[in-house]
């Protein structure tokens, strides 16, 4: 093995935190697609009591530390792991994680911060056994249709910005320039 294949195979800090953003990039995707293709659709056919208590409650023990690592690990780090892989001229792993990084922090973060997290609230202020079937009804309807939507966009914007990391690890002109 010559110095420029030990160069190319080492293991710089920039290639560990863009290990460890791919990681949590992809977990963080991994959680909402699987909440949209089994939890949502499980849900979905619930009465309207259960699926308002349902989701109150799954709404209360997903903020745990290990979502928390997850989900905000990766807001952090994937605009570090950009900083780390700048180069000139600016390379695709950059832009890639670039690009990765504006997708997760608007329409994951962003989505979930303005959409999806004040409907949680307003729900978790309804106390259901006091209200009755017909106001039940009327509230299943004001939340789940734009929860789901909103949903639906931080879903797909959570792939995207996976993909883009992903393309960035397998992008190897920053580290033939290293």
């Amino acid at each position: 093995m010559n110095i420029n294949e030990l160069r190319r195979n080492k293991m710089t800090v920039a290639n560990i935190i863009l290990l460890i953003t791919a990681t949590l990039t992809g977990l963080s995707a991994g959680l909402l697609f699987s909440y949209s293709c089994s939890v949502n659709l499980g849900l979905g056919r619930l009465g309207d009591s259960e699926y308002l208590s349902a989701m109150q409650s799954i709404n209360k023990e997903i903020l745990n530390p290990l979502f928390f690592v997850v989900f905000f690990g990766a807001l952090v780090i994937l605009p570090v792991s950009s900083y780390l892989n700048y180069t000139r001229p600016v390379s695709l792993r950059f832009l890639f994680l670039l690009i990765a990084s504006l997708v997760y922090a608007i329409g994951v973060f962003g989505v979930t911060s303005f959409g999806n997290v004040p409907l949680n609230d307003a729900l978790a202020k309804i106390n259901l056994q006091s209200s009755p079937p017909l106001e039940i009804s009327r509230l299943r309807t004001i939340f789940e249709k734009p929860w789901n939507r909103l949903h639906s966009i931080r879903t797909v914007a959570s792939v995207i910005s996976f993909v883009f990391v992903i393309l960035a690890c397998l992008n190897t002109s920053a580290v033939e320039a290293e």
